[in-house]
């Protein structure tokens, strides 16, 4: 279950969490789909898991970036390779109208990965989405500190606790954020 998680939850928290760079000024639909679009580009990190039976495990993921031209969302496609072995990785989101952000990692929980059930972009810096495969439910929350890293935590609820499971550090390798290569 753990595998699942490392590799269908980072890609998206990393596409996710590398869009938080909006202006304050926008309305909330627009607001959202700047935030996405700041994902646009390539990211490399390394990543490890802090909890549970792959404790220690470190792997280096590295990601493109896209947005889709008429919704709001994202998709973040690319590999994540522990050792000498590499996971191809492929997550999306969209609004999906009054239901919210819904989407999938690896093909969802009805393949190999797991379901985003909910998520909002919380503030220009900041995004957190609820994802669930079967009885296991959580949360992956991105966070950039600045306009080229971006930091990763996904948590899972152990009993009634929310426990963090990964951390990774992403940074951009393509230069300028999106945003700010964009002609007026």
């Amino acid at each position: 279950m753990k595998s699942v998680i490392v590799s269908s939850v980072l890609p998206l928290a990393m596409a996710i969490s590398a869009t938080a760079i909006l202006p304050a000024t926008a309305s909330a639909g627009e607001r959202d789909k700047q935030f996405f679009q700041t994902v646009e580009g390539k990211w490399v990190g390394p990543g490890e898991i802090v909890a549970g039976k792959y404790k220690g495990t470190r792997f280096t993921c590295t990601f493109t970036g896209s947005t889709p031209e008429l919704k709001t969302g994202m998709t973040l496609d690319g590999s994540c390779r522990v050792g000498v072995f590499t996971q191809q990785m492929t997550a999306t989101v969209e609004h999906k109208g009054r239901s919210g952000y819904k989407g999938s990692f690896m093909g969802g929980s009805s393949g190999e990965g797991l379901d985003i059930v909910a998520g909002n972009v919380v503030d220009p810096r900041k995004v957190v989405f609820a994802i669930n495969r079967n009885q296991l439910n959580g949360v992956m929350q991105a966070r950039i500190p600045n306009d080229d890293s971006m930091i990763v935590t996904v948590s899972v609820k152990v009993d009634k606790q929310v426990v963090p499971v990964i951390g990774m550090n992403l940074k951009r390798v393509d230069g300028a954020p999106v945003g700010k290569l964009a002609k007026n």
